[in-house]
This record gives C-alpha cells, sequence and structure tokens, in this order.
C-alpha cells in the first residue's frame, strides 16, 4: 500500500484541449477514492497519468515518498484494470492471472501460489484451464481483476471495470468488488461515470468536471452538501430539483417563496440569503407529496408518475418550476390532477444564482 499525491497535475491534447487542469488530490493509503463525473470531464485521464500512460504537461505525481512523474508504468508498482477487461483470448485463465507475475520475472513457485490465492479470492479457481472464449463477460471481467491483484501492486487503478456487465451482474459485481478492496486493503482508484457506484463504494468521491476537481468528500456529504449546482444534478438519482426563490422577513417568520407558492423558513438571521440571488435546492425524497392542501403546502400539479415498487416517482409542476418528488407506493394522483407539496426546510440546500456555488448554512 501506498499514499498517492497529484500536485498540480496538468495534461493537454493539441494546443486547446486541457483535459485535467490543475488537479491537487491526495489518496490515503488504504483509502478507496473513486473519480466520478460525465463523460469528458478528465477522470480517466488522470487515471491515466497516475499510471504512466500519459505524460504530463505540468505538475507531479507521488506514489508513496516517490516522484513516479518520469517513471514508465512497469516501474510505478501499479496495477489497473481496463473498461475492456483486456483478457488475452490465446491463455487460459490461469495465464492471464499469472501474466503480470511472470513479466516482474518471480519465481514459478510463488505465482502458482498467488494466482491460486487470487482466482479464489475472486471464485474462479474452478475455471483456471479454460480460455476466455469459454466464459461470461462477468468472469472475464474477474479474471481481469484476478490479475491486477495478484501482482500485489501498491495501488490497484480500476477504469470503469462493470461497465460492460449487464444490471444485475452489475449490482452483484459491484458488492464483490467492494468486499475484495476492503478485504485486501490496497490504495484503489476507481473511475466510474455511474454516480450510484460511486456512492455505493468509495470511502470518498472526487467529482470533476472540465478536468478540473469540484468536490471531495466522503458519499453521504457530497450527496447532502454539495458544493456547487453541478454536483447536486450530477449526483442522485433522480438529481436534486433546484429551482430559483427569494426569502423574504414576513410577518415574525421568514417565508421562503417561490413561483408556485410559499413557506415558512425557521431561521434567526435571514441576511446572508436576502441579500442574494437564490437557487434553492432539494431532493426529491425531501419534499413529503399530500392529497389534501394545508398550511405552507405548496399546490402543484402531476405530469407524469412512475412507480418505482418501493415508492412512486413524481414529476410535478408549480408555477413556472418542474420539480421531481418521492410519493409514497400506495399514492396514485392521476395525470393533471393536484397534490400539496411539503418541503423541508432542515433539507434545502442554498446556491448562488450567479456563481452557482453552494451558500455556507
Amino acid at each position: 500500500m501506498a499514499e498517492v499525491r497529484f500536485e498540480h497535475v496538468r495534461k493537454k491534447f493539441g494546443r486547446d484541449v486541457v483535459a485535467v487542469d490543475d488537479v491537487d488530490l491526495t489518496v490515503e493509503e488504504g483509502e478507496f477514492v473513486v473519480l466520478v463525473g460525465p463523460s469528458g470531464c478528465g477522470k480517466t485521464t488522470l487515471l491515466r497519468c497516475l499510471a504512466g500512460l500519459e505524460q504530463l504537461n505540468g505538475g507531479r505525481v507521488w506514489i508513496g515518498d516517490r516522484d513516479v512523474t518520469s517513471l514508465p508504468p512497469r516501474s510505478r508498482r501499479i496495477a489497473m484494470v481496463f473498461q475492456s477487461y483486456a483478457v488475452f483470448p490465446h491463455l487460459k485463465v490461469g495465464d492471464n492471472i499469472a501474466f503480470g507475475l511472470r513479466m516482474q520475472k518471480e519465481q514459478d513457485a510463488e505465482i502458482k501460489r498467488r494466482v491460486a490465492q487470487a482466482a479464489e479470492m475472486l471464485h474462479i479457481d474452478h475455471l483456471l484451464d479454460r480460455y476466455s472464449a469459454q466464459l461470461s463477460g462477468g468472469q472475464r471481467q474477474r479474471v481481469a481483476v484476478a490479475r491486477a491483484i495478484a501482482t500485489k501492486a501498491d495501488v490497484l487503478l480500476m477504469d470503469e471495470p462493470l461497465s460492460n456487465l449487464d444490471a444485475l451482474l452489475r449490482l452483484e459485481a459491484r458488492a464483490e468488488l467492494k468486499r475484495l478492496v476492503q478485504e485486501l486493503g490496497v490504495t484503489t482508484i476507481y473511475v466510474t461515470h455511474d454516480q450510484i457506484e460511486a456512492l455505493s463504494m468509495g470511502d470518498r468521491i472526487a467529482v470533476m468536471d472540465g478536468g478540473r476537481l469540484v468536490q471531495v468528500d466522503s458519499p453521504l456529504t457530497v450527496y447532502d452538501h454539495p458544493a456547487d449546482i453541478f454536483v447536486g444534478s450530477f449526483i442522485g438519482n433522480p438529481p436534486m430539483n433546484f429551482v430559483e426563490a427569494t426569502v423574504e422577513a414576513g410577518d415574525g417568520t421568514p417565508v421562503v417563496r417561490l413561483s408556485g407558492g410559499s413557506f415558512p423558513l425557521p431561521i434567526d438571521d435571514i441576511r446572508p440569503l436576502a441579500e442574494r440571488e437564490l437557487m434553492l435546492g432539494i431532493r426529491a425524497e425531501n419534499i413529503e407529496v399530500r392529497k389534501e392542501p394545508g398550511e405552507a403546502l405548496i399546490r402543484a400539479s402531476v405530469v407524469v408518475l412512475e412507480p418505482l415498487g418501493s415508492h412512486n416517482l413524481l414529476t410535478v409542476k408549480t408555477g413556472n418550476d418542474v420539480l421531481k418528488v418521492a410519493a409514497r407506493a400506495d399514492l396514485f394522483p392521476p395525470r393533471d390532477s393536484d397534490v400539496w407539496l411539503r418541503i423541508d426546510p432542515e433539507r434545502i440546500r442554498w446556491m448562488d444564482r450567479q456563481s452557482r456555488e453552494a451558500i455556507a448554512s
């Protein structure tokens, strides 16, 4: 295991395309960090910079106390699992797992021991004599992971290793990979565009956009307290709702005004909010749906109802705003019918409308 440090890392393609823009990030020894963001945000390029597959245009990369910026990939003591698995079709499973060890010129007895150990951990010890063409997609993915962990590298890198699997297999593999990494205790950096993977697997999430790190924190902090509108919109399914709002003094109790109605806001000092142009952020599960009107409720019209089993996801319109809200599984309001919404004031996340960044509460 080893700590990984990116210091002002910058990578360009051609003259104008900045793929990684001044990234500073420290991954602690034994930590599992997930790089997440939309396609083209620079997460895979950053991983390849660490692996030595891309030459930096600026900054430095450290693994432990070694500056590896100019070292070739073979000297960095890393293992990498690619999106395409890269399992050699002409080799049997056992030889695929042993490939990296043979490149490191390990003794035959040690190779045999490590291959058996890695295959057992991934539950593929009964497949060692098969060729890749005889394996399913999930089994090939396990072979690629086994090959990576068999080398006992300082750092394990994974570039969207589950993206080629079907939904059910992906769910199973996600839990298995998390268990495996926890068991190994190896420093791991995992790249994905799937925010559910990021939330469920990582010790910390590093959200990227446009080549920059936008927020690095624990999964729950990123989910509950996004640093800006981009993070709130990208992390979570459905994304966080954002609507324009104003905060006014009211008659004794401050009031939040939306285009479709208003409700009280139990805070003492409204000056930090009243003096700014605001965006109100709220998760779908933090909006209660009621069938009857009442005090401090906002009227809305149902646009779409999506039954999801554990709950129903409603798309509703209130004033000029369209919101996603989570309703009880037994609540089925018809299209164009009216419902009433209660927004939980404690779960509101305030954003500056101009900078699009979170306002400290």
